[in-house]
């Protein structure tokens, strides 16, 4: 016989002595749990995955032998916060240094003195110019004879008002119409009664307003005025009241007119070189 039949009769007689490997065996699975301190040598072998558990507050060797095929996980476990410590809560926290006042020097002492003096009266100023800024009570309505007539004339834009006042009970008619037919915006009517409101009369006289000019923005601006007038025929002591809201001011704005050559009152048309 030749040496290759050798050789192959050889590695038949091998192969016939090994054991058939199982096509189901499963690699088995060993967990260690390393106790603190300690130090532990685990053997491998090539069916078998270890996993070794190692809390994390502990200090432990491990030595691990395996084999080629053999996998190796080493994982931490949590340590709750509360276990396995004597120590208080907050004990490994380094503590906060406190710095002691230091002295401080006569013209130190003054000078705070002076800024607290000076914060004093500012406060107590506040707090007078705050009293000033409230609004003072308003006096009672002047009672007016059933038989008195009063009339002023407002004007504003183009529109011009007359207003009458009487004895009554609020009742206000523009134009032989009620107030919220003639004026259905609120915003109109709040301006229209902003004087009786403001003087504390819009329920203790009645309004006959004869109106005539302009939009309605300028009619209620108008009104307005009129009725500011009649009020300081009715009572003198209101104009103070009435000036300082500028409800006696006639409001002069008004739209400029076009001059001619120009587009508006001064909007100029582009100019062109060439």
């Amino acid at each position: 016989m030749s040496d290759e039949e050798l050789d192959q009769n050889a590695e038949t007689e091998r192969d016939e002595e090994a054991p058939a490997a199982d096509p189901e065996a499963v690699a088995e699975e060993v967990e260690v749990e390393v106790p603190a301190g300690e130090a532990v040598e685990v053997e491998i072998s090539a069916d078998q995955d270890v996993e070794v558990e190692v809390s994390a507050d502990q200090d432990v060797e491990v030595e691990v032998s395996a084999g080629e095929d053999a996998e190796v996980e080493i994982s931490e476990s949590e340590v709750p916060e509360t276990g396995g410590s004597d120590l208080p809560p907050g004990a490994d926290l380094e503590p906060i240094s406190v710095e002691p006042e230091a002295e401080l020097s006569t013209e130190q002492r003054a000078r705070l003195e002076a800024e607290e003096e000076e914060r004093a009266e500012r406060e107590a100023a506040d707090a007078e110019q705050g009293d000033e800024d409230a609004e003072p009570p308003r006096p009672a309505p002047a009672r007016i004879a059933k038989d008195a007539r009063f009339t002023a004339t407002g004007k504003r834009k183009r529109s011009v008002a007359r207003v009458i006042v009487l004895a009554g009970e609020g009742k206000i008619t523009v134009n032989d119409r009620e107030i919220d037919e003639y004026f259905p915006r609120p915003r109109h009517r709040t301006i229209v009664s902003s004087p009786l409101v403001a003087t504390g009369y819009e329920s203790n006289v009645d309004l006959r307003i004869r109106v005539h000019g302009g939009g309605i923005s300028g009619q209620a601006g108008a009104v307005r005025h009129g009725i500011a007038r009649a009020l300081t025929e009715v009572d003198p002591e209101l104009r103070s009241e009435l000036k300082r809201r500028g409800f006696l001011t006639r409001d002069a704005r008004a739209k400029e007119r076009r001059k001619a050559g120009l587009k508006k009152a001064r909007k100029r048309p582009q100019f062109s070189k060439r």
